[in-house]
C-alpha cells in the first residue's frame, strides 16, 4: 500500500504553496485547493476549463466547523450534518470568510463533511477548508476511479496523490441538499 502519510504531507505542502492537488475523496477523484486562495481556485477554474459563474464545494473535515462557515446555520445543523448515511453536500445561504470565486453569485456555498480518512487528515492538519471539485475536464464525466483522469488534468496538478490510484471501487457522487433559512432540506441531487 501507498505510504498514506507521505501522501498527507506532500498534499499539504502544495496546499500551503497555493498549489492544486489531485486526490482520491469520498466520492470521485477530485481536484482540490486551499479554498481560502482565490489564485489556488482560479488555477482549478482554468485547468478544469470552467467557466468563472460556476461556484466550486468545499469539503470540512468535522460537522462544527460548519459554524465558522456560515452566516446562520440552523440550531440542529451539527446533528443533522452527522446523521447523514452518505456523503452529502450542502447548499447553505450566507457564506463567511471565502473569496468570491468561492461563493456562488448567490451568497450561497457548497459545503461537504468528508469521512474520507484521507481526505479528514489532510484537512485536520492543513487546518482549513479545502476546494473540492470532480477532476475532470468542463463537460465531461467525473473520474469514479483514477484510471479515469484524464492525463491534461494530471500534469496540470503540483501534487498527485498516490493513495488508492489502484483501487478500482467506483462511489457514486455526492447527494447535493439545499436548507432554507427554516431548516427545510431540499435534495437537489439524490
Amino acid at each position: 500500500m501507498v505510504d498514506f502519510e507521505n501522501d498527507v504531507k506532500n498534499c499539504m505542502a502544495a496546499l500551503t504553496a497555493g498549489g492544486v492537488i489531485l486526490y482520491p475523496t469520498d466520492t470521485v477523484w477530485g481536484l482540490g485547493c486551499d479554498a481560502m486562495n482565490a489564485a489556488a481556485v482560479e488555477k482549478i477554474a482554468a485547468l478544469k476549463n470552467r467557466p468563472k459563474n460556476k461556484s466550486m464545494i468545499v469539503l470540512l473535515a468535522d460537522a462544527k466547523d460548519v459554524l465558522q462557515y456560515v452566516a446562520a446555520p440552523p440550531p440542529d445543523i451539527i446533528a443533522m450534518l452527522e446523521a447523514f448515511d452518505r456523503p452529502t453536500t450542502v447548499i447553505y445561504d450566507g457564506a463567511l470568510g471565502f473569496p468570491d470565486n468561492v461563493v456562488n453569485q448567490d451568497g450561497s456555498i457548497g459545503i461537504r463533511v468528508t469521512d474520507d480518512p484521507f481526505c479528514k487528515a489532510l484537512i485536520k492538519r492543513f487546518r482549513g477548508p479545502i476546494i473540492s471539485t470532480s477532476a475532470n475536464l468542463s463537460g465531461e464525466p467525473a473520474p469514479a476511479i483514477y484510471a479515469d483522469v484524464d492525463t491534461i488534468i494530471a500534469n496540470g496538478c503540483d501534487y498527485v496523490a498516490q493513495y488508492r490510484q489502484n483501487d478500482d471501487t467506483v462511489s457514486p457522487p455526492s447527494r447535493i441538499v439545499r436548507l432554507s433559512d427554516e431548516g427545510e432540506m431540499e435534495v437537489l441531487r439524490a
